[in-house]
């Protein structure tokens, strides 16, 4: 399975589902704003569903699956038809099912040895998570000594005011985020608002 071009999506919106036919209105609005992909984690019941919908429905946007965090939920998303999976972390069970299927895997990393591990499986892009908790750029910019191959894509608690300084650093490849997909704007159908947010982060 070839890699992604993580650069071109810049923002992965990282969505809870609550059902597959919000989940497929959100997917037209982003989209509509320039975004994508999409990242539907696997919180709620409804995120298989809203995987299948999405990538029927709206086929220009990149699905990706996230909040997998082991090899029963690794083999459902593959089954599920994605070619791009998330986690927030990386146990050994999970990272040596990643490294065998047929899609992109990226770990969630909190430390140097977490990156060593995703290192020991192969994987070449790692989650920064929670980015700003353990240390956001300046963690980011401190592991890019010891890895100057690795890439990353830091999530948890970036927004609108501090994801494009992420997006300057030059091991980071893309960043994830829900200021654009905030439950409020799903759950009250702001659509024009979620495409205008979209923009605004693509611009």
């Amino acid at each position: 399975m070839r890699d992604h071009n993580l650069a071109e999506f810049r923002v992965l919106p990282v969505v809870t589902a609550r059902d597959a036919a919000s989940t497929v209105a959100l997917s037209r609005a982003l989209l509509a704003g320039g975004m994508r992909a999409i990242e539907i984690t696997l919180r709620t019941d409804a995120a298989l569903d809203a995987i299948a919908a999405v990538r029927q429905e709206v086929p220009e946007m990149l699905v990706a699956a996230g909040t997998v965090t082991n090899p029963t939920e690794l083999e459902q998303v593959v089954a599920a038809g994605v070619s791009l999976a998330l986690s927030p972390g990386g146990t050994d069970q999970l990272l040596a099912a990643a490294a065998e299927a047929p899609l992109q895997f990226i770990p969630g990393v909190a430390t140097a040895s977490d990156v060593m591990r995703a290192m020991d499986y192969g994987m070449s892009v790692c989650k920064l998570f929670p980015a700003t908790v353990v240390g956001g750029e300046a963690m980011l910019k401190a592991l890019g000594g010891p890895f100057p191959n690795m890439k990353f894509c830091p999530t948890g608690g970036l927004g609108p005011n501090n994801f494009r300084d992420f997006l300057a650093l030059p091991n980071v490849v893309c960043c994830g985020g829900s200021w654009m997909v905030a439950a409020d704007l799903v759950d009250n159908g702001r659509w024009n608002e979620i495409e205008r947010l979209a923009r605004e982060a693509m611009s």
